[in-house]
């Protein structure tokens, strides 16, 4: 019987109450199992609920200096883990270990911006705002002055519902942020990967972070719903597809939440007949086929404009070709596996759908070498792609690059711009003009200017847009400060 995954709530480990039942989490790579996730405990999360509850007040209390002094522990307690993390991620997630390791250290990222939480939440003062004359005017004084600030106050309880693709990352996205802001809080992992999320958790309970300020409750889809409509919860963060981030906005905000809910994406890259040629493989490959396909902001779609299809498309599928696509702990590996075998049957559905629609597969997945067991989907290539086929149109979050020809940089914008994601957008040019135009008329929220991934460093909102986002202050960022906090403006006259 594989070993029961703990909640962690009040900084103590409850065991799942039916604990031969639940989902199983598999290392992808090899179909081993590593867990047993616990689905449907509503007892778990209002005790979860519950313990954030009841360390608010004293939480909130504490000064914001002694909040982040946590924050510094922790932070050397990551480092110190390092390695530990991210072979846990290769194992139940299955990237690469390069991969595994930008996952821990761009989290350890986030906890180093919180770590600025004295002077993230300073609020602002306007002294003699305005003269007041109903009170003890005298000849003097003209008036008795006015001063007016804001001060930013933290809001209780908040929830975060995580994806499997970054089990480390997208929990720091949150939870550090939230609790130097003074909150606290309950974090709901994927159930896929939840193994690197309990034991980030539990370095945070040992860098000192009191009872009940930070719980971890596994489940399902019945656990989110209660978490997201509990009294006692006061904001969400989820991060996941399109649908289940706007079925957790809308749900959230009637029940009178705030909410940032980061779905999917379909995302564009421009290939430009003047780019340097090297730096367009180096950034399509990473970029298409890093973390096998399977992040919110793999380039799916390259356009290439005028001739650059002639040099592009025979040197991206000989780049695609050389991946080595094997278990994330081999050495040299380039592409380790997909998540689960599920994810592997959409994925071939999406190849298949792209033959079907009239696509030109110059490299299937299908036929690739790889290994014998395991959840493997090797590099594929299409060529002459249209709008309007699925490949297209629809999120794969899998190894599968489409590529469109267009003559000119508006009829690329003009394919691009009709997406209804708008994640993240890139341009390989050497032309200022070309990259100027495009990051004025590119409709999305990260654009790239010759880099493959544009992911936001810790400092910069993870700004999606259109059906990209649900809601109205990004992850990270002032944008995350402002999310976990309350204005409260302060009118203040001395008579």
């Amino acid at each position: 019987m594989s070993t029961p995954v703990p909640h962690l709530i009040a900084n103590r480990p409850v065991p799942p109450a039916q604990p031969g039942s639940g989902h199983t989490v598999t290392n992808p790579a090899t179909g081993e199992a590593l867990g047993l996730v616990e689905m449907d405990s509503i007892r778990a999360a209002d005790e979860a609920v519950a313990a954030a509850y009841e360390a608010f007040p004293a939480w909130a209390a504490t000064p914001v200096g002694d909040r982040c002094q946590v924050m510094f522990r922790y932070k050397a307690l990551l480092e110190q883990h390092f390695e530990e993390l991210a072979a846990s991620i290769v194992r139940e997630h299955g990237k690469t270990m390069a991969e595994a390791r930008g996952d821990v250290r761009r989290g350890i990222d986030c906890v180093e911006f919180a770590c600025a939480g004295p002077t993230l939440l300073m609020g602002r003062s306007l002294p003699q705002i305005a003269v007041s004359t109903s009170f003890c005017r005298t000849e003097d004084s003209g008036g008795v002055g006015i001063d007016s600030s804001v001060d930013r106050v933290p809001l209780g309880v908040c929830v975060g519902i995580t994806p499997f693709n970054f089990p480390v990352m997208v929990p720091l996205w949150m939870w550090p942020m939230a609790v130097v802001c003074g909150n606290t809080f309950v974090l709901k992992p994927s159930e896929k990967v939840p193994l690197s999320a309990v034991r980030e958790v539990e370095l945070a309970h040992r860098a000192g972070l009191p009872p009940g300020v930070l719980n971890l409750v596994t489940g399902g889809p019945r656990v989110v719903d209660h978490l997201i409509t509990h009294a006692d919860v006061k904001a969400v963060s989820f991060v996941g597809s399109t649908k289940v981030a706007h079925h957790i906005y809308q749900t959230a905000t009637r029940a009178g939440k705030r909410a940032q809910c980061m779905g999917g994406a379909k995302n564009y890259m421009v290939i430009m007949p003047d780019a340097n040629r090297d730096v367009v493989i180096e950034g399509v490959v990473g970029s298409a086929f890093g973390n096998s396909g399977q992040r919110c902001l793999a380039g799916s779609v390259a356009i290439a404009v005028g001739d650059a299809a002639e040099w592009f498309v025979p040197r991206i599928v000989e780049a695609a070709k050389k991946i080595k696509v094997a278990p994330g702990g081999e050495a040299g590996v380039g592409m380790g596996p997909v998540i689960d075998s599920a994810s592997k049957q959409r994925i071939l559905g999406f190849i298949e759908s792209g033959i079907a629609d009239g696509a030109a597969p110059v490299l299937d997945g299908r036929e690739a070498a790889l290994p014998a067991a395991g959840c493997f989907v090797g590099p594929t290539v299409f060529d002459r792609c249209r709008p309007g086929m699925r490949i297209i149109e629809e999120e794969i979050f899998g190894p599968v690059l489409s590529i469109v020809r267009e003559e000119t940089l508006d009829a690329a914008l003009a394919t691009l711009n009709r997406s209804r994601y708008g994640n993240m957008a890139v341009i390989f040019t050497a032309g200022g003009y070309s990259a100027r135009r495009f990051r004025t008329h590119a409709q999305a929220g990260m654009i790239g200017i010759n880099v493959g991934v544009p992911a936001p460093m810790a400092v910069f909102p993870f700004a999606g847009w259109k059906q990209s986002f649900f809601g109205d202050l990004h992850a990270n960022g002032e944008d995350a400060v402002k999310f976990y906090t309350e204005s409260k403006v302060v009118v203040t006259r001395w008579v």
